[in-house]
């Protein structure tokens, strides 16, 4: 069956990137400490970053997200999605205006206008496809940014959270969760390591 995960790096006080995102520093000051895990060799964290890619059967983002990875200092061959691992899912931008050329070429990517809920059902017929083609359960991976995130948990879109908890306090920044209904999580698993905490819930 497949599912929409959210996935997403946050400080210990609830942030996803630090002061002042931009273009040309999109996970804001100090942010860049979110990330360390997925290019750490603790053979734990390799596991849950193959395993994430693995699942991959499309990628929902925002424009915002969007506009740094395919920016000229975003994704290469050696920092784009899964930080190396195989795996090049479809991609799926929420954003008002599709744009007529992107830089990385090599990814499938699809602009949706009409709203994150019509990305999100586009990405899980796409995942969907892929599942029965590789005759293995795939998903749609709600890689953010945060803004993406709270929006699919506050339209109940969401049936797993996974957050990788890095050991850092940012002070500020782009916040995960700020102004939705209460959500009830069931906590299923636990992972640490040196670089981060792994943690994944249902949404009930």
């Amino acid at each position: 069956m497949t599912r929409i995960i959210a996935d997403i790096s946050v400080s210990l006080d609830g942030f996803v990137t630090g002061r002042d995102p931009g273009p040309d520093n999109g996970l804001g000051t100090g942010g860049e400490a979110l990330h360390t895990w997925a290019f750490s060799d603790d053979p734990d964290d390799r596991r849950v970053l193959r395993e994430g890619t693995a699942r991959s059967g499309a990628v929902v983002l925002g424009r915002r997200l969007f506009d740094l990875v395919d920016g000229p200092d975003g994704w290469g061959d050696e920092s784009g999605y899964g930080a190396g691992e195989v795996g090049k899912p479809a991609f799926f931008v929420v954003t008002s205006s599709p744009l007529s050329s992107v830089r990385l070429t090599d990814l499938d990517w699809t602009f949706v206008t009409t709203g994150l809920s019509d990305a999100v059902a586009a990405a899980r017929e796409r995942a969907e496809a892929a599942s029965s083609a590789s005759g293995h359960d795939l998903d749609v991976v709600l890689m953010g940014g945060g803004a993406t995130i709270g929006s699919a948990l506050d339209a109940g879109l969401v049936d797993v959270l996974s957050l990788h908890l890095a050991p850092v306090m940012l002070g500020a920044g782009t916040p995960l969760y700020t102004c939705g209904e209460p959500r009830t999580l069931a906590q299923r698993s636990v992972t640490s390591t040196t670089t981060a905490t792994h943690l994944t819930y249902d949404v009930l």
